[in-house]
């Protein structure tokens, strides 16, 4: 009898401590973790789910833009910070505006690992109600039926803002370059991520760190608005624009001709008329600039005399 009761007594002491132990796991298991916070590729945010660009595309968007020193450049839509804390690795001062509050937050922890704090900033914010027009340069990752929403605001920069998108179009706005980012790793990331559980994080980084689908970035120069009618020495010259695209005749009365080969690179404007080169810069409703005619340079320049 004695044994059986301390066997039942073991037993019971034994089933008390094992419900004990599954209370205390169950209370940690409810409890938060107490780590840094990581998106989720995929994850839902106010307009887009949240997709990073990759770390080579980046450079590319930056390359084509040319950023130096000399750029601020703002990232609308900045996720965890990589493109703002590129660009100021190369020296820029960069501004990331990103809705979610707790990208903005890693964001900041990114940039103050990298040891970039002191050039990289980031807010929360709203794009479609922030103020980016003191950029030197834009950097977008967005949906083309958003692009198309700030397209406005992007023709409203100051001429020779260069804009680059990771992927997406900007409307009828066509490109005035574009680059595309190409690695053999891509072709290894789709088998990488099915086994996943067997293959270290490192290496699965190494490999989906590169494009597989959106591997293409898009650059757009913003043009100087020169639509209208302007007085030169050659005669009137009027002009019409779509975008960087320029049309229009020179020369005076039934004897204009037209021109040929109309482009604008921010303030840059070149054009070709009666066998003859003109390019010139466009600044407060002026073009001065030269003319080529057989191999013969003179200066050129035009006054607006009424804008479109």
């Amino acid at each position: 009898m004695t044994r059986m009761i301390t066997t039942r007594f073991l037993w019971q002491s034994r089933a008390a401590l094992l419900a004990s132990l599954i209370v205390v796991v169950q209370c940690a298991q409810s409890q938060p973790a107490d780590k840094e916070y990581a998106p989720k590729i995929g994850q839902e945010g106010k307009d887009v789910v949240w997709v990073p660009t990759p770390h080579a595309l980046v450079e590319k968007m930056l390359d084509m833009a040319q950023v130096g020193p000399n750029d601020y450049v703002i990232d609308l839509g900045s996720g965890d910070g990589r493109i703002v804390i590129a660009a100021a690795k190369r020296g820029a001062r960069a501004l990331g505006i990103e809705l979610e509050p707790e990208l903005v937050e890693l964001s900041r922890r990114n940039a103050e690992k990298a040891g970039v704090s002191g050039k990289a900033s980031f807010v929360k914010a709203d794009i479609f109600e922030s103020d980016f027009s003191q950029a030197t340069v834009i950097t977008i990752y967005l949906l083309p039926q958003l692009n198309y929403q700030l397209l406005p605001k992007m023709l409203a920069l100051k001429p020779g803002t260069r804009i680059v998108s990771n992927s997406f179009y900007m409307a009828e706005w066509k490109a005035d370059g574009e680059g595309k980012v190409v690695s053999i790793r891509s072709f290894f990331a789709p088998a990488l991520k099915r086994i996943r559980e067997f293959v270290p994080d490192s290496v699965i980084e190494y490999f989906t760190d590169y494009c597989t689908f959106f591997c293409t970035a898009h650059l757009w120069v913003v043009p100087a608005k020169v639509a209208g009618q302007w007085q030169s020495p050659q005669g009137d010259l009027n002009l019409r624009q779509k975008f960087q695209v320029v049309e229009g005749t020179l020369g005076p009365g039934e004897r204009a001709i037209p021109i040929a080969n109309g482009r604008l690179h921010g303030e840059q404007l070149s054009f070709s008329a009666g066998g003859a080169d003109y390019s010139g810069r466009v600044s407060g409703g002026r073009i001065e600039g030269r003319v080529n005619a057989g191999g013969k340079v003179t200066l050129w320049n035009a006054t607006l005399r009424a804008g479109k």
